[in-house]
């Protein structure tokens, strides 16, 4: 009887043995179509990247383009206002050098003061004062012995 028992029990465990390897194990055909899904991914990746590529590579030709044809209408209106306007009201309105509309150092201190940004932060007062990026600032340092000294008294209702 425990002959039978042990015969029947390695043939279940055979079973359920083969049937386990066969569908853990991975079928030829089941890796193939996986290394065609990780190439063709590839070569999309390698498509999207080229384009990407391209399209800036455009996008800083066409504006290389805009540049200097924003120059060349920017001399034209400047030898424009040199020809119909006096001498004092075309230097004001645009000066003939092309590259004087960028040159801060002309302007005057009224349109420099308003081109400022916000800041994002808080100036001192005082160069004696924390800053915001100080690591105790808002911080008040107390002795150990005044921290009892400090606490709310209790109210009874």
């Amino acid at each position: 009887m425990i002959w039978l028992v042990a015969i029947g029990c390695l043939a279940i465990g055979v079973v359920v043995g083969v049937v386990l390897a066969s569908r853990i194990s991975s079928s030829p055909s089941r890796v193939r179509e996986l290394e065609s899904q990780i190439r063709k991914l590839k070569e999309n990746h390698t498509e999207y990247r080229d384009s990407v590529s391209d399209h800036f590579s455009m996008t800083a030709e066409l504006i290389q383009h805009m540049t200097e044809s924003y120059r060349e209408v920017y001399q034209h209106l400047a030898s424009g206002a040199q020809d119909l306007c006096s001498n004092e009201v075309a230097n004001k309105l645009l000066p003939a050098d092309s590259d004087a509309v960028f040159d801060t150092a002309n302007n005057n201190q009224d349109s420099i003061s308003e081109l400022i940004p916000p800041r994002d932060y808080a100036a001192k007062q005082s160069p004696d004062q924390k800053g915001a990026l100080s690591e105790d600032f808002g911080i008040e340092k107390t002795k150990i012995g005044d921290e009892d000294d400090h606490e709310p008294e209790q109210q009874s209702a």
